[in-house]
Parts: C-alpha cells; structure tokens; sequence
C-alpha cells in the first residue's frame, strides 16, 4: 500500500500542531512533519516511517489525554492510507482558499440537486396531468412510492446508459421482504427480495415451490459457502491488501457470529475515526470490526517472552486503535444515538489480525491461545487471526440444517 504525502497532509499536520499542548505531542508532531519536509528536490517523504511517526504521536496525545488531537492524527493516518478522499480532507480542513468552501465542489453538488428536482417536477406534472383529483398529501405519498422504486432500478440490456424505474416494484419487494425474514431464517432478505422481484421468472418458481423454505435455505447456504470460499482465497494471499479483505468481507456479518443483525450504514460515526466495519448487536449496540493485514502482515503476531508465546507490539497497537474507536464512540454517544440511532455506550470491537501462515515456525494453536489470553485480559476488545474467524463460520455452516 502506498503512502500519500503531499501539500494538504502537510498543512493538516501544521494545524494539528498548532492546536497541540503537551511538549511530547507537538516533538511527535514535529518529527512527522519534518520528516515530510525532508525530501530531495521540494518532494514529500511519506513511506512506512512517515506511519510510524504519525502512530507515534497518535499515542503520545492517547497518553497525554488530549482527544481531540487523537482525532485528527487519525484523519491524518486514514488520507495517508488512502481511506479519506482528497476533496473530503481539504474540505473538512479548510486547507485551501483561504479557509472558504470549495466552489467547484459547491457546483458539482447544486449540479446534481438541480437535476433531482427537475426530476421530480417534471413527475409531480405528469401524475397531477393524470390524477387532477389529486391532493397536497396524494402528491407527496406518490413522490414517497418514487423513492421507494429507485431501490430496484433496472438497467436494460438492449438500451447502455439507460436506466428505467418500473413502478410498483417496491411494494411487492417489501412484502417478499417481509415474508423472508419471519418466516424464514434468511441473513440479507432485502437483497434476496430484490433478486426475486427483479426475475418474474424467480416469482413463479418460487410461487410453485411447495419445499420453498429448504430451497431457500439451501441457496443461502450455497451463498454463505461460497462467499467464505473468496474470502479464504484472500485472507490466504501474501499480497492481498486491508481494502480486499474488507470487500470480502462486507455484506457477510453472519461469518462473525449469531449476535449480529446486520450491517450499519455509516462508517463514519465521529470525526477522525472511519470503521472498517460496523455491525449492529441484536440489542442495538454497535460492535466495530478493525481489519489489518492476514497473510501479508508484515510483523510478528507473537513472541517469546519468559519462555511464553506473547502477543507483540504490532497485536498491541492494533488492540490501541480499536480502543480508541471505543473511547470516541463513548464520546460522541449522544450525537450519535440522535442523529443515527444507534447505540454506542455499549460498543464492543473485534481485531481481525494476520494468519499463521506468517509464522510457520509458531504451532497455530500457540497463536490462538496467546490471543485468547489477551482477550481474556481486554475489556470490550478482542483479537482473532483471520484463520479462526474463517475456522469457526466453517463450523457454523456445517451444524445448519435444511429444513
């Protein structure tokens, strides 16, 4: 992966700096940006140590109690990893035109508000042309339907870069919707529920179907198998990348266990802080999943120490970052149950870390023991190798009966 280091992280970092307060802060602070200031030719260092550096001083302002540079040192790392967008940082930092909005950005927005509601103008004439009846509340429960119908646009084979919205296709899926998930032990309904109503072919099948409920269960057996078998194939690659293994892994919370309900929408619940994977408890609570590398991890998952396998630094650090997840959700709790609704006080987190592959001279089951005994001594946090996690929903899939 690499490490972007350019004029926004650089004028960030001085800002974060500048807000700083304990000496060992802004010294970290210092390091990092002098260590980008220092390439040849007016280039930007950036690399592994410019990471490190930025963890470094993450940490100091961990110990030092002072939040909201922890915060922001965060969004630092998350745009030098890639996982914050250019025009997202400079706009949230104001880096550039002195400290005004974007007008560029500000068009492309207006642009795309601009055409919604010509949209629906042009259809709020076409139904009162038809329904001159109609009133105020009729009008708007009909743009109601409208939104509810773009869920299942369609995408004509015969007509590229068109789109059509066939209408009454959202009453239909929310009732198959519903069918689904109380009768039937099916994880994603409203995905399954959009297939069906997108095939009249899938409908009739289904409608004939006596033994529906095994089919059905069955074929989400298939899917959950399936998309296991992908996500062995990337936690195993040497070269695969936290952004593939995320994209493995999303949309299958059901591999993380029965407590879960599904996924939330928003990754991005505080400032600085952008959750790999955020799930929802069946009570309500947020459990948040940090991903590192599996096969590619660079480092060690444990050492000898006293003549004992314990977890190393790299373990350390990762169960640190998902604390810290915890301890800006339990900050922002209210603001977040407001605006959200989701539950943060309870929160819990999983660390998904390495694989025993990258340590072949290590029996794996001296890897899992040393990160049960972590994770019998951290509270709200714990740590498994991809591997168990892959072993255990493997386990899971075999006790599920079909009917």
């Amino acid at each position: 992966m690499s490490v972007r280091s350019d004029f926004s992280l650089e004028l960030q970092v001085e800002k974060v700096l500048e807000g700083a307060a304990h000496p060992e802060v802004k010294a970290a602070l210092a390091a990092a940006r002098k260590h980008m200031k220092s390439g040849k030719g007016g280039h930007r260092r950036g690399g592994q140590v410019l990471i490190q550096l930025l963890e470094t001083a993450r940490q100091r302002a961990a110990d030092a109690g002072e939040w909201p540079v922890v915060r922001l040192v965060q969004d630092s790392l998350d745009y030098a990893e890639g996982r914050i967008l250019q025009p997202d940082f400079d706009e949230r930092y104001r880096l550039f035109q002195d400290g005004a909005r974007s007008k560029r950005l500000r068009k492309h927005v207006g642009n795309i508000l601009s055409i919604n509601y010509r949209y629906i103008a042009e259809a709020g004439r076409e139904y009162m042309d038809e329904h001159p009846e109609a009133s105020v509340d009729d009008l708007i429960a009909y743009f109601g339907t409208l939104s509810e119908d773009a869920r299942f646009l369609d995408a004509p084979e015969d007509r590229p870069g068109r789109y059509r919205l066939l209408r009454g296709r959202a009453e239909r899926a929310v009732w198959l919707e519903r069918v689904l998930q109380e009768r039937l032990d099916v994880e994603d309904a409203a995905e399954v529920a959009h297939r069906i109503v997108s095939s009249p072919e899938a409908i009739a099948l289904l409608a004939a179907d006596t033994e529906g409920q095994m089919v059905l269960r069955a074929a989400e057996l298939h899917r959950r198998s399936t998309g296991l078998a992908a996500l062995r194939n990337v936690v195993e690659d040497p070269t695969a990348s936290e952004l593939e293994l995320q994209r493995a892994l999303e949309g299958q919370h059901w591999i993380f266990g029965g407590r879960f309900v599904g996924e939330a929408a928003h990754r991005r619940l505080v400032p600085g802080d952008e959750v790999d994977i955020p799930l929802i408890r069946g009570d309500g609570a947020l459990h948040v999943v940090e991903l590192k590398r599996a096969a590619s991890l660079a480092g060690n998952l444990v050492k000898k120490y006293r003549g004992s396998w314990v977890p190393t630094a790299e373990v350390h650090n990762a169960v640190g970052q998902a604390v810290n997840y915890l301890v800006n959700l339990d900050e922002n709790r209210h603001r977040i149950r407001k605006e959200l609704g989701i539950e943060t006080r309870r929160a819990s987190a999983v660390v998904l870390i390495g694989h025993p592959s990258v340590q072949p001279s290590v029996p794996e089951q001296s890897i899992n023991e040393a990160l049960r005994t972590l994770n019998a001594h951290v509270n709200r946090v714990e740590v498994l190798t991809y591997k168990e996690l892959i072993d255990n929903a493997e386990r899971s899939l075999g006790s599920v009966p079909l009917g």
